[in-house]
């Protein structure tokens, strides 16, 4: 049986698919000893595939979630030489990669997984699974500011969809907000926060679809259970 080169990349935990397309458009990849540079290329379990000439192999696919504290960067490695999300699960030995990605100074929910296809999937704009946040911001957040959040604020020249949005409480010079989206803009809760004049102070990711920080603290950890993992790829509509 053969499969898309990408695909089979990302099931053995080398990149995402995406990432993995870059990999071969940029002559990373070789299939026998060639550098391949095709996206429709097909493999079999016979073709020897080297990237950057490491052969991969495949891996069972391993699901985690971790409580990402502030200040840890959501990569794999970081050329500045910061502690990225990877590190805290030190104990891990399948190569696994974050799915999307937290700021730097935000905390929460975050997925990593050695399986692209699953990667893939949760992360395309055209799956919207909610993601719960929690947001301490400047100012009083008044009635008007809720009815924007909830029917759309525009950011880098569009409209969001809609939220769900509920002020927890508010004290002096600041209010804690709760925001449900489901798209994936880059820095989106920030960028809405503060075209309503309410600079974010402190974020943090409460939860990702059905998953949550129960029973966690920053920097712990856990693996999904295996009816998890099932809700997931439900969500995605990859099983």
């Amino acid at each position: 049986m053969s499969e898309r080169l990408q695909k089979v990349m990302a099931h053995a935990g080398v990149a995402s698919r995406r990432k993995a397309e870059k990999l071969i458009s940029e002559g990373h990849v070789k299939v026998n000893g060639h550098v391949i540079t095709e996206l429709g290329t097909k493999v079999t379990d016979n073709d020897e595939v080297k990237v950057d000439e490491v052969p991969i192999s495949r891996e069972v696919p391993v699901y985690y979630l971790l409580y990402k504290p502030r200040g840890v960067i959501t990569a794999v490695t970081d050329n500045k030489n910061r502690q990225t999300v990877v590190d805290l699960l030190s104990d891990v030995t399948e190569r696994i990669y974050p799915v999307g990605r937290l700021d730097y100074d935000t905390s929460g929910l975050l997925l990593l997984t050695n399986d692209g296809e699953l990667d893939n999937h949760l992360t395309h704009p055209k799956y919207e699974v909610d993601k719960t946040y929690v947001a301490k911001v400047k100012g009083i957040v008044t009635n008007d500011d809720m009815k924007q959040l909830r029917t759309g604020v525009r950011i880098d020249g569009r409209k969001t969809a809609g939220a769900k949005a509920s002020v927890i409480r508010t004290n002096q010079n600041s209010s804690i907000v709760s925001l449900t989206i489901h798209e994936g803009r880059n820095h989106q809760v920030k960028k809405m926060f503060l075209a309503l004049g309410h600079p974010v102070e402190k974020l943090s990711r409460q939860s990702y679809g059905f998953l949550n920080l129960k029973g966690l603290q920053p920097g712990e950890y856990r693996k999904l259970k295996p009816h998890e993992v099932e809700e997931l790829k439900k969500l995605s509509q990859t099983k």
